[in-house]
């Protein structure tokens, strides 16, 4: 069993998020969902659930549990995409739901968590050892909204 599960607190559609989630990424499935038997400062027993889902391999657990504290920038999940079609399908289907797209391949969903969809080829040309290349390509990036790998991948070239 994974020793850190991250935990995200909606103020409500827990589910229904979780079941979005899960449809974008292979090896993704909803685990559970279960109403919390007491009553709790968020609501009476029965009211509150706890949603137990699997993303991509990575256990999660979800509460629907009334407002706290919104999402924000401090916490993000980071897609790495397997080329453009992958990058296209995932940051469509999110607007498609009711998300709002945001700089460099950011975007909020439309439960206010905020996702990074990137090519997993952009974290290489980082980490490159050819660091104006790698400049190259993070000007790029910074002033693109949706990423296009070919585009960072040209500048990365110098092209």
């Amino acid at each position: 069993m994974t020793k850190v599960v991250p935990f995200l607190w909606f103020e409500k559609d827990a589910e229904i998020a979780a079941r979005f989630y899960v449809s974008l990424l292979p090896d993704s499935h909803v685990g559970s969902v279960a109403a919390l038997p007491v009553d709790s400062p968020s609501g009476p027993a029965g009211s509150v659930q706890v949603v137990n889902f699997t993303l991509a391999g990575q256990p999660y657990q979800a509460i629907n549990a009334g407002p706290l504290d919104p999402f924000n920038h401090a916490v993000s999940f980071l897609i790495l995409c397997d080329g453009q079609a992958e990058i296209d399908r995932i940051w469509g289907a999110h607007l498609e739901n009711g998300g709002k797209a945001q700089q460099c391949g950011w975007l909020k969903d439309r439960w206010g968590l905020y996702w990074q969809i990137i090519p997993r080829r952009l974290s290489e040309m980082m980490k490159s050892s050819d660091r104006a290349a790698s400049k190259r390509a993070a000007e790029t990036m910074l002033n693109m909204v949706k990423l296009d790998e070919a585009a960072l991948e040209r500048a990365f070239k110098g092209g």
